[in-house]
């Protein structure tokens, strides 16, 4: 490990005793002037995003100094009750093809995280998966926290145990063999980074709105990298907000996670200099043997949300 990284490590890294009281955070937010927005980006999680909700407006929103001061669900095109479940548990919920409607979306988490920008006031931006279990509001204020009392930082990402079956540390396996092998060889300096492909993390907008957002799976590993050569690894934190339990993926969505993950690095690697852009993988089709299935990994970018022109007319000065 890096000298720098470890230094990074004793001062930019908290773990739960570190964590201060709401009251504490609500002070810095009021003598900050700050708003927090939280994004809950959601693609059929009718079963697990009306209690992330309940519990953010419960706890985070309520009384006359809340900590969170919008919740929006960003539904990119959900078959299930999500939209329903969401908006009875009081969020704000908005499809994905409702925000800049001129540009046809494309699929992918990336790209409703990006679209959440222009749906979204906030001088902060907290983003949450919709698939979490036993979901605690520390999701939130743990990562949103050191923003609110350290003004030299930029972005926090959550860090957790990630339980798989009976193993308490068995999850996030396309973090152990691709995202952290390709951080320590390329990016050495994130290398101190628990969770970096974790969907909980909160920035500034003022940082989110300079970067691009590739629209599927690389888009953590994508917006942290480029984080770092924007603003510093200084300006980047990570808090232990405990457990995080969430539905898991199966082999082969995990292959094409890990896929996209792996070409989202490579484009900034070597820009113009790509090969590849398919993932071939085997389903058994029977006593007929193996068939061969085709996925796309091709990375599509979103351009920085500041050169888009609805967002700097209403973000204007």
């Amino acid at each position: 490990m890096l000298p720098e990284v470890e230094q990074w490590l004793s001062h930019r890294s908290w773990s739960a005793t570190d964590r201060r009281p709401i009251g504490e955070l609500l002070a810095a937010k009021r003598n900050a002037g700050s708003t927090v927005s939280v994004v809950l980006p959601a693609l059929n999680e009718e079963a697990t995003v009306g209690k992330i909700v309940s519990v953010i407006r419960g706890e985070l929103m309520t009384g006359v100094a809340p900590l969170v001061d919008e919740l929006v669900v960003m539904d990119s095109g959900s078959t299930d009750r999500t939209a329903e479940v969401a908006a009875a548990a009081g969020a704000k919920v908005i499809h994905r093809d409702e925000v800049l409607p001129r540009l046809p979306a494309l699929p992918g988490k990336g790209e409703v995280l990006w679209r959440s920008l222009l749906a979204t006031d906030g001088d902060i931006v907290c983003f949450v998966d919709a698939d979490l279990i036993d979901f605690s509001s520390a999701f939130v204020s743990g990562i949103v926290g050191p923003l609110l009392l350290e003004p030299e930082l930029h972005l926090v990402k959550a860090m957790y145990d990630r339980p798989l079956g009976s193993d308490p540390a068995g999850g996030g396996r396309v973090t152990e063999l691709v995202a952290r092998p390709l951080l320590n060889l390329h990016w050495p300096q994130l290398a101190g980074f628990v969770q970096p492909l974790g969907g909980e993390y909160a920035a500034r907008r003022s940082l989110l709105e300079r970067l691009p957002f590739p629209v599927g799976y690389g888009v953590e590993l994508g917006l942290l990298i480029d984080a770092l050569h924007t603003v510093g690894l200084d300006a980047l934190g990570q808090a232990d907000v405990g457990i995080r339990r969430h539905r898991h993926q199966d082999g082969q969505a995990l292959g094409r996670m890990a896929a996209t993950i792996y070409r989202t690095a490579q484009l900034r690697l070597s820009r113009g200099h790509l090969v590849g852009g398919l993932l071939t993988q085997f389903e058994r089709e029977g006593e007929g043997g193996f068939r061969a299935r085709d996925h796309s990994i091709a990375t599509e970018e979103r351009e920085p949300m500041r050169d888009v022109p609805e967002y700097t007319r209403l973000h204007a000065a």
